[in-house]
């Protein structure tokens, strides 16, 4: 899987590969500036006024071969330079004397107009890149709230400056529609903070070394189409039913049987063998309609989960679904944590109810998968002040639980006992509706009844689900969509997965 990298590492995959390649930075700047350029013809039209921002370090360089190669292209293109406190690199230097006579470059020493670029339709961020480890301040702090009032399309070279890649940020910075980053995904884009300042974050290859990249350890990944393809298995022609596993579901209660559907119906989408759901005994009829492949054990309650069934011939069990937190629930819970020890799928109200009932975490069995979204999350390890807090107590539950913490949102992550996080690459803002996360919740329950290991059926599991999201966004919209679409969609997400 795609590694997400840190600064550090980031150099030292620029510093491999110059000396492999036995090429000098300039050249390997070179290569970005094309890269990014190539990027951007595809979506710019040509007659539309750019100004390029630059500071006085490498992030700065990048930007000079842009405004020269898009200069090339026939670009109407202008420089700004700001001489803040940063002294000029070599490659910096080397690309202001390629720009010489071919673009208009205006030195920027102090505060003077709000409306420097307000002719500009389209401003390229190149004033700070990665390394920056601390508040942009005095005049690069100016110019970068010039930058943002000004009415153009903003976009960044390689990260929004003032943004730092592995840390929090203060300050002033960026507000960029688009970033171009090179290479490889900075952490920070995965975290819902950056998205103000990052926008739609784009990859392009700069062709770093790539078994050097593989070699180099991180503990945060980013899973793509390819990886999950590695996951999913090919069926035999001798398989049969029993080959993809039993699961429990038990979901439902009085006026929230709809939750018990969907997860029942998105696990059997996801390839399960058998299906049997337990809910009230006022959602039998409504099950064995809506349903009909599952089987249904009905609670001896009328409106909520109450005693746990035999569990012992299961492979494994799905729990929280519109369950309800009644007293009686939270005791039938507890049963069943106490009574199934094999790994299980735990979300909804039965995430509620251990959040009120801390005691019972430690009967979770190991290598559960927990699926909370962030107020879920909230309840269960308290607030946080940002983001990477947030994904310290994600991995810190996972590894004290020893268990799957799949915290859903944007790109969706999952960190695991051993404190790997994958970051998802599939989802639209379409499926923040109702059900989704039930859906979700019956998506990896089949997949992890079919002996898939714990981390495989949620990355996999959430991936599907997000890809399902995204075929259906293509026909509904994102207005329009709703859960039951993200089921209807599954097959062909299957289809994209296990067609090569």
């Amino acid at each position: 899987m795609m590694r997400i990298l840190n600064t550090k590492q980031i150099k030292e995959i620029d510093a491999y590969t110059l000396q492999q390649e036995g090429i000098p930075s300039i050249d390997l700047m070179e290569r970005a500036c094309r890269a990014f350029v190539t990027w951007f013809v595809q979506r710019i039209d040509a007659t539309k006024k750019i100004g390029v921002v630059c500071g006085t370090g490498n992030n700065g360089g990048d930007g000079l071969g842009i405004a020269r190669l898009l200069e090339d292209w026939g670009y109407p293109v202008k420089v700004w330079i700001v001489r803040g406190l940063v002294p000029e690199s070599p490659d910096f230097k080397t690309n202001l004397e390629r720009i010489k006579d071919k673009v208009e470059v205006t030195d920027i020493i102090k505060e003077s107009d709000q409306r420097l670029f307000s002719d500009r339709d389209v401003i390229i961020d190149a004033i700070f890149g990665s390394g920056l480890s601390r508040p942009a301040e005095g005049l690069y702090a100016y110019v970068i709230s010039v930058i943002n009032q000004a009415p153009a399309l903003r976009i960044a070279v390689d990260i929004p400056s003032g943004l730092q890649a592995d840390a929090n940020s203060s300050g002033a910075i960026v507000k960029a529609h688009y970033t171009i980053s090179f290479e490889l995904p900075k952490l920070i884009f995965f975290l819902p903070q950056s998205h103000p300042f990052a926008g739609e974050w784009v990859l392009v290859d700069i062709g770093l070394d790539k078994k050097f990249i593989l070699e180099t350890s991180s503990t945060y990944r980013y899973t793509r189409l390819k990886d999950v393809r590695r996951i999913i298995r090919v069926r035999s022609k001798y398989d049969h039913k029993g080959t993809f596993g039993h699961a429990l579901l038990i979901a439902g209660s009085y006026g929230k049987m709809g939750a018990a559907i969907l997860a029942s119906r998105a696990s059997l989408r996801a390839g399960l063998g058998l299906l049997t759901v337990h809910i009230p005994e006022c959602g039998y009829q409504i099950l064995q309609t809506a349903v009909p492949e599952a089987m249904v054990e009905v609670d001896k309650d009328l409106k909520i989960f109450s005693r746990i069934p035999d569990l012992s011939h299961y492979t494994t069990v799905g729990l929280g679904p519109g369950l309800g937190q009644d007293e009686r629930t939270k005791n039938a819970l507890a049963q069943t944590l106490e009574t199934f020890n094999k790994p299980m799928v735990i979300d909804a109200d039965a995430l509620n109810i251990l959040a009120a009932n801390r005691h019972l975490l430690d009967r979770i069995p190991p290598g559960s998968i927990l699926t909370p979204h962030p107020k879920e999350f909230e309840r269960l390890v308290g607030p946080w002040s940002d983001d990477f807090e947030r994904l310290e107590k994600q991995k810190q539950l996972a590894s004290s639980l020893k268990s799957i913490i799949v915290l859903k949102g944007a790109h969706t992550s999952i960190a695991t006992e051993k404190g790997l996080v994958y970051f998802n690459s599939t989802g639209n803002p379409g499926m923040a509706t109702g059900g989704a996360g039930d859906v979700l919740t019956g998506v990896i329950t089949g997949l992890l009844a079919q002996q898939y290991s714990s981390e495989e059926a949620a990355i996999a599991g959430v991936f599907l689900h997000g890809l399902a999201g995204d075929l259906a966004l293509a026909d509904f919209g994102t207005d329009s969509l709703i859960a039951s679409d993200l089921i209807d969609y599954l097959p062909r997400a299957f289809l994209k997965v296990t067609r090569k």
